[in-house]
């Protein structure tokens, strides 16, 4: 680029967070651009196992402004089909996307924030990191790991089962993808499951908006966030894998030896291979220069805005950044505060700092926002 491009806001990441961000700074009208580092649209949906389902009916995976469309012949939707949604969604609200661009860090100069990327640099008043867990995929350490023989995969990196067909593997994890993993290894591999705690299945007629339900009340301080129905949604492939008796949990082991497992009462299995279904971290990279305290991963936060770099928000990394804010249809929620309350920041600061325009006040923002709804 000739010339640095400045706006008002950047979001970093054009996955479902950085777009529900996007579509409420366009009703907003603010100047922004969205950076994200992949091909093409469709977020991190797009690198996931192919038969991955969501928890939940299309109608309650949707962003804000429009519905995900069933998918006929699909109680809960494929990967393929959350893609499908998510470029239609950025296309139908024209968002602003530059992609490919990997950004590799941001800084604070002069009251704005830098973002330098692999293909230039641009500036902006205010920033919304957007860009999720995925690409910081997270494995406990236990004794022995170095010295397992066979390898060792991730939810991030899991391709489906057929590298899988006749091993011996052990799944590690006690949640919705373990769940689903497991059951669908079990149909080529001789399968062990181990978990932390015993694993907690949701009835058969319940599927993931009960999840969803308990954020919304743990937003509300109605609950401690714990459902009383169980965290593994029973989708076709989980309840097809219970009938065949595979949903058998053990507890962690000990550590993994060179070719498997120990248990504390001496007990030892032999593995080809281990999947790690044990979830990810906040991916901060682009953050690093900016110098911030963190703690277990993640920086101080009020709410989605950081409280040691005025303007900047973070959302799309789950309960720490919003109740529910990692999935489809709870990262709206956190997107519609996170904008209008960073839209009162620009506009606090006044407008000889935003190029002569004024700037609304936040809670006349948040009314511009629900009469548009």
């Amino acid at each position: 680029m000739s010339e640095t491009p400045r706006h008002e806001v950047i979001v970093i990441g054009g996955g479902q967070a950085g777009l529900a961000a996007g579509y409420f700074l366009r009703r907003a009208g603010v100047d922004f651009m969205i950076l994200d580092e992949r091909q093409r649209g469709g977020g991190s949906w797009q690198h996931m196992w192919p038969s991955l389902r969501l928890f939940s009916p299309a109608q309650h995976n949707s962003l804000p402004g429009w519905g995900m469309p069933p998918q006929p012949g699909a109680e809960f939707p494929t990967v393929d089909h959350a893609v499908e949604y998510l470029r239609a969604y950025e296309h139908r609200y024209e968002l602003p996307v530059r992609r490919p661009v990997r950004v590799d860090g941001i800084r604070r100069t002069n009251g704005e924030f830098v973002v330098t990327t692999d293909v230039g640099t641009w500036t902006s008043r205010g920033v919304i990191s957007a860009t999720g867990t995925w690409r910081a995929p997270y494995v406990p350490a236990y004794p022995g790991m170095a010295d397992f023989t066979g390898p060792q995969w991730h939810t991030a990196s899991y391709p489906g089962p057929e590298p899988f067909r006749g091993q011996r593997v052990m799944v590690v994890g006690g949640g919705n993808s373990a769940a689903q993993i497991l059951a669908e290894l079990s149909t080529v591999a001789e399968t062990t499951w181990v978990t932390r705690r015993h694993p907690r299945f949701m009835p058969d007629e319940v599927d993931g908006r009960v999840l969803f339900d308990v954020a919304t009340r743990r937003l509300s301080g109605a609950t401690n966030g714990v459902s009383e129905l169980g965290d593994i949604v029973m989708v076709d492939s989980v309840r097809k894998a219970r009938e065949r008796g595979v949903l058998r949990a053990l507890p962690m082991f000990d550590g993994l030896t060179r070719h498997g497992a120990a248990w504390a009462d001496g007990t030892e299995r032999e593995f080809d291979s281990v999947v790690w279904c044990t979830g990810f971290r906040p991916a901060l990279r682009q953050l690093r220069p900016l110098r911030l305290s963190r703690r277990q991963g993640r920086i101080p936060t009020e709410g989605t805005r950081s409280l040691e770099q005025p303007r900047m928000h973070l959302v799309g990394y789950g309960d720490w950044t919003g109740a529910a804010s990692a999935t489809l249809i709870g990262v709206g929620r956190t997107a519609r505060t996170a904008v209008a309350e960073l839209i009162a920041e620009l506009g606090r600061e006044g407008p000889e700092h935003s190029g002569g325009r004024t700037q609304t006040p936040l809670d006349t923002v948040r009314r511009s926002m629900a009469n548009r709804s």
